[in-house]
């Protein structure tokens, strides 16, 4: 067990805990961790998309437990996520993602302000209006896939922004992104399988993803748990801030 591994389980302990509690972060953190590592990206994604199939069940279950899921959202996310999962890791694995980045960015910068409008205001949660979850999970699906983390921050943002409640939408998309990074890490396999796309070498990555999986289902329990206690003016605050921040983090990024 090398020393990468603790060093992930950390990442992933930590990225949980925050993806879990507040429904995004867990792939854009560790995707960046990766990265800054020197992993390329479509093997970063297909790393992070591993772990996260392990996590994501994880949290599922935490969540479902803490009765903090919508199944008729669960449901439309999840097909959209595995449609536009799989067509993302196919981009990825031909084109070069950060063409797509700065658009997710800007939605993200969008959704941000409008979750901390309405923590401002204190709005109360109305009764959930996105009339077509289905395209939501499509994009939501995508963006994941081809940037290593965008699941949260387009599916979570988005349902916040139009006045989801928190609690149920961040415990279905958490729960609905196990399905989605189970599709991507098939269509990664098949696309490796098939010759579509030559990893340079996933096996250098085994305990990177090892410690990642470890770290996040230590996490899972205590994030649902966090859910469904603090209080919505609160988690409400705490999304929009985390919206924000990152949408100002990558746009930095971008501009490096």
């Amino acid at each position: 067990m090398g020393p990468e591994f603790w060093l992930f389980a950390a990442v992933g302990f930590a990225a949980q805990l925050v993806d879990g509690a507040l429904g995004m972060a867990y792939g854009v953190v560790s995707t960046t961790v990766l990265l800054a590592n020197g992993v390329p990206p479509a093997a970063a994604s297909a790393s992070v998309h591993a772990a996260k199939v392990f996590t994501g069940a994880a949290s599922a279950v935490s969540h479902i437990a803490h009765r903090n899921v919508d199944w008729r959202l669960l449901l439309l996310l999840s097909l959209g996520g595995v449609l536009g999962g799989v067509v993302g890791t196919f981009v990825l694995t031909s084109i070069d993602g950060d063409l797509i980045k700065p658009y997710v960015v800007g939605w993200l910068g969008l959704m941000g302000v409008v979750i901390l409008y309405r923590a401002w205001k204190g709005a109360r949660p109305k009764p959930f209006s996105w009339k077509s979850p289905f395209p939501l999970g499509l994009a939501g699906g995508f963006f994941d896939a081809v940037g290593g983390g965008g699941w949260g921050p387009v599916v979570t943002s988005t349902l916040l922004g139009t006045g989801a409640e928190p609690r149920k939408a961040i415990g279905t998309t958490n729960a609905a992104e196990a399905f989605v990074a189970a599709a991507i890490s098939a269509t990664f396999l098949a696309a490796l399988l098939s010759g579509h796309w030559q990893s340079g070498g996933m096996k250098q990555y085994l305990w990177s993803v090892l410690g990642l999986i470890g770290g996040g289902i230590v996490a899972a329990p205590v994030a649902g748990w966090m859910v469904k206690v603090l209080p919505l003016r609160a988690l409400t605050w705490f999304v929009g801030l985390l919206v924000t921040g990152l949408a100002i983090w990558q746009g930095v990024a971008l501009l490096l």
